[in-house]
């Protein structure tokens, strides 16, 4: 392994590690915002965070390293309404911008033109993630689309866990 590639696997290992990071805050924020539309948005940025964690996974396997162990789960936050969903959208504003402002230069900086590439595409699915949440903030509820012309919000809420047995 050279110089390079071995920084390379070190800047590939810490960015996972950062990115793992903001998915379980997400999947932590996600249990607590129970409106449709923005929990509906929640689930498609883990979604997208978890393709993205696959493909940091196969990049940092390719350069001969091994994927760090899992983040841990972020203390839920027990307050709930609107000012909490507020609260928690605000967060995720803040936590994207720092994640962009710690990545973006160091990314600039690589040598390694595919991983360049991947993690430029990765920061660009921050931004939109760091959007969706402005949007939310804003009292939008068409973050994903409008579903009629009606341009009516749904109604109620998703339950805070997956299964029910």
């Amino acid at each position: 392994m050279t110089v390079e590639s071995a920084g390379t696997l070190g800047l590939l290992t810490e960015f996972y590690g950062d990115k793992l990071a903001s998915v379980r805050q997400h999947e932590a924020h996600a249990r607590l915002v129970l409106q449709y539309d923005a929990n509906n948005t929640y689930q498609y940025i883990i979604n997208r965070e978890d393709v993205q964690l696959g493909w940091l996974a196969n990049a940092i396997a390719d350069a001969g390293g091994a994927v760090p162990e899992s983040a841990g789960v972020p203390p839920a936050a027990a307050a709930r309404g609107k000012e909490a969903v507020r609260a928690l959208f605000d967060d995720d504003i803040r936590s994207a911008q720092a994640f962009l402002d710690r990545w973006r230069p160091r990314v600039a900086r690589m040598d390694n033109a595919r991983h360049r590439a991947m993690l430029g595409v990765i920061l660009g699915e921050t931004r939109e993630q760091q959007r969706f949440f402005e949007q939310a903030l804003a009292g939008r509820a068409d973050l994903l689309g409008r579903r009629s012309s009606a341009g009516l919000p749904a109604q109620g809420d998703v339950l805070p866990a997956r299964w029910i047995e």
